[in-house]
């Protein structure tokens, strides 16, 4: 995704500027570019079709030597990878503009400044900020306050960075739905949409909320809230404890990377979600031509993405009514595939890396498939590189084997495809995209409810201290949910764990319960809620202990041989994203009581590159 840096100081900034790119290469990006106001009192710029690489050589040999300057790294969203859709976009010889995010109204203001004589260099809608700021300026000659008028016009979402040769001694920002942080230093402040970005020059931060505007001087940083009033920000010294390569207050990288979940499902989240629904830019370019064709989904995967590909049948049926198929990446590419007419290949994959799925996509791209779309978590794998679309899930470095924040990103991913589809093929029912929309923007927090029971849950591990074997029961798109809770307790704890549709239980597995091996369900309060119910009591009619993660709404209570874990109260279709996170407590605290080797349990690895 873009990626945003800039700098006010006394020292040249082009080397900061540089290294910062760097930092956030992990990211994913098309282009790279640096605007810097140099020395001899001129605004420059220098942009680059590819890899900081190029864009880092090209300064090698023409450098560009300043103490305020703007650099980015651009995903494309509007118009192709290309050096003149490359950011920083200029209007005229003085402004210059870097812009993570997506501009909705950008064709309608596009036309409105063509009539006041703009002329456009470049498909973007970044450029459209440009000149609409360059034409407030004509108005009021302060940068921040013409800056204040701009995006009031400005629908969608955007972390804007601005700087002009007219006032060199000020960076001015915006964050409206796109993150932003400032880097606080002595005699020289910075400005990165990571702070990752900025960790080479400073460990103090202050973070932009919702809607800030700020005005960052070299000695000075002023900020002004949604309401245009000034405002203080607290400012954070980060520690190395923060960094992902290190645990922090937490025993396991695992249990680090569980907690980091409604933190990084915020930023999957950010960019991606207009007023009332989905931007569907934000998976590429070509991604509503595209989608407006698709008539048929087929998903690939291995491990823990094969379950979120599971999940995401359910959602794409149920809600964009487009057929899916779901099937495990070293199966597909081994046999012969019937490619129904207009169908979307979409891979999934922790690492982008992953052997079979790789493979897969390769293989689709012989098989006649409309287009491929890549879910994955680093932008430069190669499955993102050979995908025609690709939607990043912000998980940032995930250490323990054992994928836990991966799959919940990935669902919140596959739920905005689902929209998506929905949206531009019209299927969607009047009302669910707005209303889901809603419900994600609240999802982080509910996260954050449940992981609040994190010690109800290591409790609840003591019931399994001593067994060898458990069920794993679910209905409907929690069945999904309970083979992830079965692969995960059998990664760590390397207990032998099976997930069954609770309706199977009289077909064959209900053979195996005693009262030696716990049986946990997850029971959202849905249409399928009273079956499960029967279900159970068919467990504990054979003497089977339940561990049931229950809706606060369902109306179960504990009893003998049951045990209750009460829910958040969740929409419906959110729920398996909730639910995961019981499941991932359990696993990681029942290893932890086995003794086992929570983060690099035996005989796995992290990505599987080879067959």
């Amino acid at each position: 995704m873009c990626g945003i840096v800039g700098a006010v100081a006394e020292r040249n900034i082009t080397a900061i500027l540089l290294e910062g790119l760097k930092r956030l290469e992990y990211r994913g990006y098309d282009s790279a570019g640096v605007a810097v106001f140099t020395n001899n009192g001129t605004l420059e710029r220098m942009r680059r079709n590819g890899k900081v690489a190029e864009l880092e050589q090209a300064l090698a040999g023409e450098p560009l030597a300043g103490r305020l300057g703007i650099a980015h790294t651009r995903w494309a969203t509007h118009g192709a990878p290309c050096e003149r859709n490359a950011h920083p976009h200029f209007s005229g010889s003085d402004l210059a503009v870097v812009h993570n995010g997506i501009i909705e109204n950008h064709e309608a203001l596009r036309e409105q400044l063509k009539g006041l004589g703009y002329v456009f260099t470049s498909d973007t809608d970044t450029e459209v900020i440009a000149h609409l700021l360059n034409h407030k300026l004509k108005d009021n000659s302060d940068l921040t306050a013409a800056l204040k008028a701009t995006v009031k016009e400005l629908h969608g979402a955007y972390g804007l960075a601005v700087i002009s040769a007219k006032q060199p001694d000020r960076l001015v920002a915006a964050r409206s739905g796109s993150p932003l942080v400032i880097g606080l230093g002595l005699g020289e402040n910075f400005l990165a949409s990571d702070q990752l970005a900025l960790r080479q020059v400073t460990d103090r931060f202050m973070y932009l909320e919702e809607g800030d505007i700020a005005e960052i001087h070299r000695d000075s940083v002023q900020i002004w809230d949604v309401n245009g009033q000034s405002v203080q920000r607290e400012a954070v010294q980060y520690s190395d404890g923060a960094e992902a390569a290190d645990k922090g207050e937490y025993r396991h990288y695992m249990l680090k990377e569980i907690h980091e979940q409604p933190a990084v499902v915020q930023r999957t989240l950010e960019n991606r979600l207009g007023q009332d629904h989905v931007l569907v830019q934000a998976f590429g370019p070509q991604a509503k031509e595209l989608f407006a064709k698709v008539r048929n989904v087929q998903i690939v995967a291995c491990g823990t993405s094969y379950h979120a590909g599971m999940v995401a049948r359910y959602w794409l049926e149920s809600l964009a009514g487009i057929p899916c198929q779901v099937e495990v990446a070293s199966e597909f590419r081994y046999r012969k595939v019937v490619v129904q007419p207009d169908t979307l290949f979409v891979s999934i994959s922790q690492s982008g890396e992953t052997a079979d799925t790789l493979a897969a996509l390769r293989n689709a791209k012989e098989l006649g498939f409309l287009g491929s779309l890549a879910i994955c978590n680093v932008g430069i794998s190669s499955l993102v590189r050979e995908s025609d679309l690709t939607l990043l899930t912000q998980a940032g470095r995930e250490i323990g084997v054992a994928s836990t924040k991966a799959f919940t990103t990935q669902l919140v991913g596959l739920l905005l495809l689902t929209l998506s589809l929905g949206q531009v093929r019209g299927t969607l029912e009047a009302g669910v995209e707005a209303q889901l929309v809603e419900e994600l923007r609240r999802l982080p927090a509910r996260l954050g409810e449940a992981l609040a029971m994190d010690s109800i849950v290591e409790k609840v591990a003591e019931l399994f201290a001593d067994k060898h074997h458990t069920l794993f029961l679910g209905r409907g798109a929690q069945f999904p949910v309970a083979m992830e809770g079965a692969l995960k307790l059998k990664e760590i704890s390397y207990i032998h764990a099976e997930a069954y549709p609770a309706g199977e239980l009289k077909h064959g597995p209900l053979a195996l319960v005693d009262n030696d091996m716990p049986v946990v369900t997850v029971a959202p309060n849905n249409e399928l809620l009273e079956k499960l119910k029967s279900n159970l009591q068919e467990v504990r009619a054979r003497g089977g202990e339940l561990i049931v993660f229950a809706d606060e709404q369902a109306g179960m209570t504990n009893g003998e041989g049951t045990h209750v874990i009460n829910m958040p109260h969740i929409h419906d279709v959110l729920a398996p994203i909730l639910y995961t996170i019981p499941l991932q407590l359990l696993s990681y605290y029942v290893a932890v009581l086995k003794g086992t080797d929570v983060d690099q349990p035996r005989n796995l690895a992290k990505s599987v590159t080879v067959e």
